[in-house]
């Protein structure tokens, strides 16, 4: 770095959040822009360490401190194609990560990290504005096809890598339109989907084919695919939501997080969805179970819709506010975190279980809790119930955001008769490369429900593994 010492001299800054009064009246992204000079002070913070443990908390290996030192010395079109080189998608991860390379950032030893993340993000958005992302077709290409299932991140990030191999690829999408989880998952004020679409052109101008409304098994035959193909990969997500099995749970207004989340994605998308169809919290006491990401989707959600009141219960303990003893760095730090949905309202609380929802007329009425104490001995941890502390909660809607059980096992799982971890989750070898000789598995299908950046990582490792097995070497990084 060649400020030296501009880790001691400058402060950490992040792009400034819309007011909260402005953003409840749109579905608009909630940061307003960087400015760039503000960028390149936050590029020079990062420091000249021996080892950049960044590079170890980011599952892309994102080459952070280059790109950082590029910003600083305003060399912006070196340092999104540095970015390029390890990420795809630096536009949704930019926007989507929770950033656990800023939690490895030696910085963040005493001091406040690296701002990684608001400079990836500013990279990407200040080259689009240049004009310097274009599509990149492959010079020749190997005359081999793949089929890939599934257009979430790490279907796209397949797709991409298999397309500079020269590979000819189709992406294959159950939904109506492509994108996955990143289309139909993630609201609309955490990312715009005219981003998604931005991309999707790209790819499709690079050479990649898109089909929408095709569910294997259903309407496309998995046999048909394997005979068209050179090699498959299932990139399905882990789409299996945990529900919550106590008395109750029959009545109306209690919903699955993403029973919820699409249907106002879709009318962001501009489609006509009747209200009979159509979950929304307008005017209701409404209760979201669940800390987590999609929790705060819900939340962000919720409070778009006017809802009257909402509380977030989470079974769990809160976080500490600081790392803990038995949580040093370069780990993931587990400490309290508030996004921008929370800093909107709503009341959170902490070790709360459900025991069950009561109701008139087969709508939901009241959650039934109590709260819990958590023990824990040589990292085994047992919950108990507060004896006296049962409560009840007014609501009319209730979300369940309480993550999910791993991939769907009607469709290519039972058809193709894949082998499954212990976990339930797909097997596959250091390839990526399933029980069934050919076909490949990538993101949350392989390893559990996980971050937008290990699906994009997979997706890359998984295309290495099918140049492999077509070519018998790769190139691909």
């Amino acid at each position: 770095m060649n400020k030296k010492t501009a880790f001691l001299e400058i402060q950490k800054e992040l792009a400034s959040r819309r007011s909260v009064v402005e953003r409840l009246k749109d579905w608009r992204e909630i940061y307003l822009p960087f400015p760039a000079e503000n960028v390149q002070r936050q590029g020079a913070r990062c420091m000249d360490c021996g080892v950049p443990f960044c590079h170890q908390g980011c599952p892309l290996g994102n080459l952070i401190p280059d790109w950082n030192d590029l910003v600083y010395n305003d060399r912006w079109q070196e340092a999104i194609e540095r970015l390029h080189h390890t990420n795809n998608f630096p536009e949704f991860t930019g926007r989507l990560c929770p950033a656990p390379c800023e939690n490895s950032c030696v910085l963040g030893i005493n001091e406040p990290a690296v701002t990684i993340k608001q400079i990836e993000n500013s990279i990407i958005d200040h080259a689009f504005e240049q004009g310097w992302v274009t599509p990149e077709p492959p010079e020749k290409r190997t005359g081999k096809k793949v089929g890939i299932v599934g257009s979430g991140p790490a279907g796209l990030a397949c797709a991409a890598q298999l397309n500079k191999a020269g590979h000819l690829c189709t992406v294959y999408e159950r939904d109506d339109r492509i994108g996955g989880l990143l289309r139909y998952g993630i609201p609309e004020f955490k990312m715009e989907k005219r981003l998604l679409d931005r991309r999707l052109g790209i790819l499709q101008e690079e050479g990649i084919r898109f089909v929408a409304n095709a569910s294997i098994g259903v309407n496309v035959s998995m046999d048909d695919l394997r005979q068209e193909y050179d090699a498959l990969v299932l990139c399905c997500g882990a789409t299996h939501g945990r529900d919550l099995p106590v008395p109750g749970r029959e009545l109306e207004g209690i919903h699955l997080a993403m029973e919820y989340l699409p249907l106002q994605n879709r009318r962001c998308e501009g489609d006509t969805v009747a209200d009979d169809q159509f979950i929304t919290a307008k005017d209701k006491r409404v209760i979201i179970l669940g800390g987590g990401d999609t929790g705060a989707d819900c939340l962000g959600t919720v409070h778009r819709q006017r809802g009257r009141s909402v509380h977030q219960f989470e079974i769990l303990p809160r976080p500490p506010d600081e790392r803990g003893s038995g949580n040093p760095w370069p780990e993931w730090a587990r400490i309290m975190r508030t996004s921008g949905a929370h800093e909107e309202g709503g009341i959170r609380d902490y070790s709360i279980s459900t025991k069950g929802f009561s109701g008139r007329n087969g709508r939901v009425e009241k959650l039934l809790a109590t709260r819990v104490e958590w023990t824990g001995d040589n990292g085994k941890f047992a919950m108990k119930e507060v004896p006296g502390s049962e409560f009840a909660v007014p609501c009319e809607l209730v979300l369940l955001a309480l993550g999910f059980l791993g991939p769907e096992k009607p469709g290519p799982i039972e058809q193709l008769g894949l082998k499954l971890t212990d976990r339930g989750n797909v097997w596959a070898d250091e390839h990526k490369m399933t029980s069934v000789p050919g076909v490949f598995t990538a993101g949350d299908m392989r390893r559990g429900q996980s971050l937008i950046v290990w699906a994009i990582a997979e997706g890359r490792q998984a295309a290495r593994g099918v140049d492999v097995y077509l070519m018998g070497k790769s190139d691909l990084p």
